[in-house]
């Protein structure tokens, strides 16, 4: 498995404002979702995925992680539907994470601090115009 340094900076702001925002919950949401790729395939998973093997404490670590984005949500002005829509998704994840083991499987699948981030992603757009970045797939 091969580990993205993307992942794991230490230069990220810490600053209020939504460019600031934006790139801490985008390193997060890489930490969660996409810090490992599967040997052999294009797939990634991250600590979200891996923290299903502990069973019990690991989906409530990871439920926490991914309830930091709706936090940092709440403070960008986003609306009570879209946080609760958050709120269910990461409680999808929580439940989906408990069953022991196979609970990574459909996890896997199901990305909740992708859908949520992409959520945040798109207010910003509309809210933040300035913190728009373009999306490239590295070559």
């Amino acid at each position: 498995m091969s580990v993205r340094p993307q992942a794991l900076r230490r230069d990220l702001p810490l600053g209020r404002e939504p460019s600031h925002v934006r790139q801490r919950i985008e390193a997060l949401e890489h930490l969660l979702e996409g810090l490992v790729t599967i040997p052999g395939t294009s797939k990634k998973v991250g600590l979200d995925v891996l923290l299903d093997f502990v069973p019990g404490v690991g989906p409530t670590v990871a439920a926490g992680l991914g309830a930091y984005l709706a936090w940092e949500a709440r403070n960008l002005g986003m609306s009570k539907w879209q946080i609760t829509r958050m709120g269910s998704n990461i409680g999808i994840d929580w439940l989906l994470g408990l069953i022991p083991f196979v609970g990574a499987i459909p996890d896997y699948f199901f990305r909740s601090n992708t859908r949520n981030l992409r959520m945040i992603k798109r207010h910003l757009d509309k809210h933040h115009p300035s913190t728009v970045t373009l999306d490239v797939p590295a070559r």
